[in-house]
This record gives C-alpha cells, structure tokens and sequence, in this order.
C-alpha cells in the first residue's frame, strides 16, 4: 500500500465533498472512516495535519529508546529470577 502525499490527500478530500463520501472513497479505494480522519486533521490543522511525519522530537524518541531498554533489562531479569526459583522448586521436590 503506497503512503499518500498531504497534496494527495487534499486532492483526494476536494473530490469526495464534490462527488459524495461513498462514492469518492470506492473511487480512491479508502474507508469512510479514513476519509473523516483525513477531514478532521485538514479542518483543525490544515495540510500540515494530513503529513505523516512522526511528531515526537529526536530527543523525546531517544529517551523513550533508553527507557524501553531499560525496561526490556528488568523484564528478562525478573523472568531469569522466575526460572532460578521454578528449578530450585524442581529440585526440591
């Protein structure tokens, strides 16, 4: 599925309030749905809110990178703790 362009976009949300929600959305083979996501995002923010540019800054991206990371590290610890204790258990019995 090739990704539209804002201009695309745009085009696309002209040519459906001409044409009618239905129809214009079997023409350019996307839901209504998507068209009133589309619609919305136009209306409050203009071409810049059809973009699907990711918003999160480069600094917020990289201290999410090192939060997850961090997470991942506590996960595994926790699970290798689980295992030590089922074995032990194992053994016991």
């Amino acid at each position: 599925m090739k990704r539209k362009t804002p201009e695309e976009k745009e085009k696309i949300l002209k040519d459906i309030e001409k044409t009618g929600v239905v129809e214009g959305c079997r023409k350019y083979g996307i839901s209504a749905n998507t068209y009133y996501d589309w619609k919305r995002k136009y209306n409050n923010y203009g071409l810049k809110g059809l973009s699907t540019y990711n918003k999160i800054s480069d600094k917020k991206y990289k201290n999410l990178e090192k939060e997850n990371a961090l997470l991942k590290k506590i996960i595994i610890e926790k699970e290798l703790k689980i295992q030590m204790q089922e074995e032990l258990l194992k053994k016991r019995m």
